[in-house]
C-alpha cells in the first residue's frame, strides 16, 4: 500500500499545473496534523494554516449533509484550485493552478 500511495504521490506532483499538496490526518484533536506535504506553499506555518482550513472546509460541509458523504472537494479562487479527497482518517488536498496547461 505504502508503494500504491507513492506512485499516485508521483504521479500527480509530475504534473506541470500542481504546486503541491497536503495529506492531512483526520485524527480527534482539535487542529489538523500534516503527515506529508510537497510544494513551498505548504511549507511551515502556511502550510499548517491551509490545513487547518481545509479540515474545516470538510468538516463543515460535511456537517451539513445528513444523509450524505463527501466524496470529492473543488474549490476555485482567481489564482488557483484546490481539489480535496476526504476519507474517514485523511484528507488529500493538490493545489494546482489552472491556467497552466
Amino acid at each position: 500500500m505504502a508503494n500504491n500511495l507513492e506512485q499516485t504521490l508521483s504521479t500527480l506532483t509530475s504534473h506541470r499545473s500542481v504546486l503541491g499538496y497536503l495529506l492531512i490526518s483526520r485524527g480527534g484533536s482539535l487542529s489538523a496534523s500534516i503527515i506529508r506535504h510537497s510544494g513551498v506553499v505548504f511549507e511551515g506555518e502556511k502550510g499548517r494554516k491551509y490545513a487547518g482550513v481545509i479540515a474545516r472546509i470538510v468538516d463543515s460541509v460535511q456537517s451539513g449533509l445528513e444523509e450524505d458523504e463527501v466524496r470529492f472537494m473543488r474549490i476555485r479562487t482567481k489564482r488557483h484550485e484546490i481539489m480535496i479527497t476526504p476519507d474517514e482518517r485523511y484528507l488529500l488536498a493538490i493545489l494546482h493552478d489552472p491556467t497552466v496547461t
